[in-house]
């Protein structure tokens, strides 16, 4: 694979790169931005009214109304104002973290269920289901600090980031919505933000990294290609960590990379600041597919 190339720079964190409407979009951590950013490098603040802190996803309803997750799951209106969309506050109080919307308009949510960044101990961390109709129920729990979501094209297979552990963990998705058959898809990684091609292949983090391995002879940043089971298929390595991956272009065969400088839990506030924050571009072999 060639190297990435830098799309856009001086960013803070960024996280949560979603292809939409002829442009990636994607959080901007530390800053309560969501930005869009066409293949020119051209990049415009869609809303500076997202949470300012870490942690939070972005998605769009059917209808292209943006959401945004937190706190509570909410939706920008064509004014710009933000209002709730959903009441969670049943299931748990301690905010939601990413987030992916199927092809019929079913949200899925995932909450860590704990205060990370505050060092408290980890708690059963879930997943919630918000349907067209607004009800909102859990339909898995007992992760180890979910993160990144991709549903399968047919909208058959949700397969969610399980960082804590290492694994992209799969479920079955039934007409309901409902979660069933928990299984490992492949381990051994540091996943967190993924996307999926049209050959089955995910794009996630991996441990052969210097921050993970404290090897010298290994990149700061890399994610991987692989099919299920784990069977690396082709890598990207950077200079910094890489938080995200998407597919996107007019062929959807452009992968975006969102990656900034990592210093640690205690150092966050600084690495925000200190403004690493990077989209890299990249050509892909296979396009992407799916949800995001």
């Amino acid at each position: 694979m060639p190297k990435p190339k830098v799309l856009l720079d001086g960013l803070a964190y960024v996280e949560t790169p979603r292809w939409h409407e002829g442009r990636l979009w994607f959080a901007h951590w530390g800053t309560g931005e969501v930005v869009a950013v066409d293949l020119n490098g051209k990049s415009e603040v869609i809303t500076r009214e997202a949470p300012p802190a870490l942690g939070w996803a972005i998605g769009w309803l059917p209808d292209s109304r943006l959401l945004v997750t937190g706190k509570e799951l909410m939706r920008m209106e064509p004014d710009g104002s933000m209002v709730r969309h959903a009441d969670l506050s049943n299931i748990t109080t301690f905010g939601w973290n990413e987030m992916v919307i199927d092809g019929r308009g079913n949200i899925y949510v995932n909450s860590i269920n704990f205060g990370f960044l505050a060092g408290e101990p980890p708690e059963s961390e879930i997943i919630a289901l918000v349907t067209p109709d607004g009800k909102a129920r859990q339909v898995a729990g007992d992760l180890a600090f979910p993160n990144g979501m991709v549903i399968t094209p047919d909208n058959s297979k949700l397969i969610i980031s399980e960082s804590f552990t290492g694994k992209l963990i799969a479920f079955d998705i039934a007409p309901d919505g409902n979660l069933s058959d928990r299984r490992v898809w492949a381990e051994g990684l540091i996943p967190d933000g993924i996307c999926m091609d049209a050959e089955g292949a995910i794009w996630v983090q991996t441990t052969a990294i210097h921050t993970h391995s404290g090897r010298d002879d290994v990149p700061v940043g890399a994610v991987v290609r692989i099919r299920e089971g784990g069977e690396v298929l082709q890598r990207v390595e950077h200079d910094r960590a890489i938080f995200a991956a998407m597919l996107g272009g007019s062929d959807r065969k452009t992968l975006f990379l969102m990656a900034a400088e990592w210093r640690g839990i205690d150092k966050v506030n600084e690495a925000v600041a200190a403004r690493t924050g990077q989209v890299l571009v990249v050509p892909a072999p296979a396009p992407g597919v799916g949800w995001p």
